[in-house]
């Protein structure tokens, strides 16, 4: 599931700016609206105008079509919904969001990889796991909430769940603003603390949500899914000192936190040496694949403990942080606190 935020009148242009950027060109598009509208067309500009025409209230939208992913070129069904305001003061549920309509297609638990001669291993196969979607993960969500320069949606993100949690418990989240980079740590004690919704926060300003912030009592704490005795809660004070460090200081430490752990890089060359392996399989006849299952107990272990995670720096001047939907950020993110000293 990826989600993106947007205000409403922005919102059935974005989602045709994202319909031309991640559907198959020329494929089906079907269009369902909450006033048993149902539509079928080829055209991105038909299905649209029929969702601008009757977009308002509690009509909401969805359009499903196939999307193209890139690496490797594989195309899976993937649904758009767009939510007007009124429903999502009632019922938040976007008010954008992207789902794949089946995530096997996208996670690809089974791999027929060829192993060649080396030796199997649990680690080595979850590697594998996740150097096929990375990329795909941070191509999707940039298509989705950054298709153009538009910047009409300022943040989004991605979760194996079906809903828009804290975003230190999601696994990937855009911000189009590098320097409004705290919001997730804002938003995620929102949700955390005052049990808010992420959809109805996610567009306050940085001023707005640091008030809400400091209107929680001092020494205030929320638990977190933490290994490590600074990694168990998230304070108030903590929150507060990442909104008023540096941007630039708090992104060069979530870079910094981000370099792999001693167990993925010891799985991570073999891994890359599989892939290659098998990217050569329609050039090299008589290749032997094994099917590989990574959903085992033990391979999602692996992906949650060691998964690395992404730090990118867009052109734009936005960012990415991403790691395997089996993992959160939370752990990039309190190493990064905790090198800056701001956990407490």
């Amino acid at each position: 599931m990826f989600f993106a935020w947007c205000d409403e009148a922005d919102r059935v242009d974005a989602l045709a700016a994202a319909l031309s950027a991640v559907m198959i060109p020329g494929d089906l598009i079907r269009v369902a609206m909450d006033n048993d509208i149902r539509y079928k067309t080829h055209s991105i500009d038909e299905a649209v105008a029929t969702v601008r025409a009757h977009f308002s209230g509690w009509i909401n939208a969805d359009v499903a079509s196939g999307v193209m992913l890139r690496h490797p070129d594989r195309d899976v069904c993937f649904g758009i919904a767009c939510f007007a305001e009124e429903y999502e003061r009632r019922h938040a549920s976007g008010p954008l969001v992207l789902r794949v309509c089946d995530k096997s297609d996208f996670l690809s638990p089974a791999l027929d990889l060829v192993l060649g001669r080396g030796a199997r291993s649990i680690e080595t196969e979850a590697a594998v796991a996740w150097l096929v979607i990375e990329d795909d993960l941070e191509d999707l969500l940039l298509r989705f909430c950054a298709p153009d320069a538009s910047g009409r949606i300022p943040t989004g993100a991605c979760t194996n769940a079906w809903d828009w949690v804290a975003p230190v418990d999601m696994c990937a989240t855009y911000n189009a603003n590098a320097a409004e980079l705290a919001r997730d740590l804002a938003l995620s004690w929102v949700h955390l603390h005052d049990k808010g919704k992420i959809e109805r926060a996610a567009g306050m300003s940085l001023d707005a949500l640091r008030a809400r912030v400091e209107a929680a009592p001092a020494g205030a704490r929320v638990a977190m899914k933490g290994r490590s005795e600074h990694a168990r809660s998230l304070s108030r004070e903590t929150v507060l000192k990442a909104l008023a460090a540096p941007p630039s200081a708090l992104l060069d430490a979530l870079e910094a936190s981000a370099v792999p752990d001693d167990a993925w890089r010891a799985a991570a060359p073999r891994a890359r040496e599989i892939l290659e392996l098998t990217s050569q399989i329609e050039e090299i006849e008589g290749l032997p694949t094994w099917r590989v299952d990574t959903t085992t107990r033990r391979h999602v272990r692996f992906l949650e403990e060691h998964a690395p995670f992404r730090v990118r720096r867009l052109p734009s001047g936005g960012v990415v942080l991403a790691t395997h939907p089996y993992r959160s950020l939370w752990p990039l993110w309190s190493d990064a606190l905790f090198v800056l000293g701001l956990m407490s």
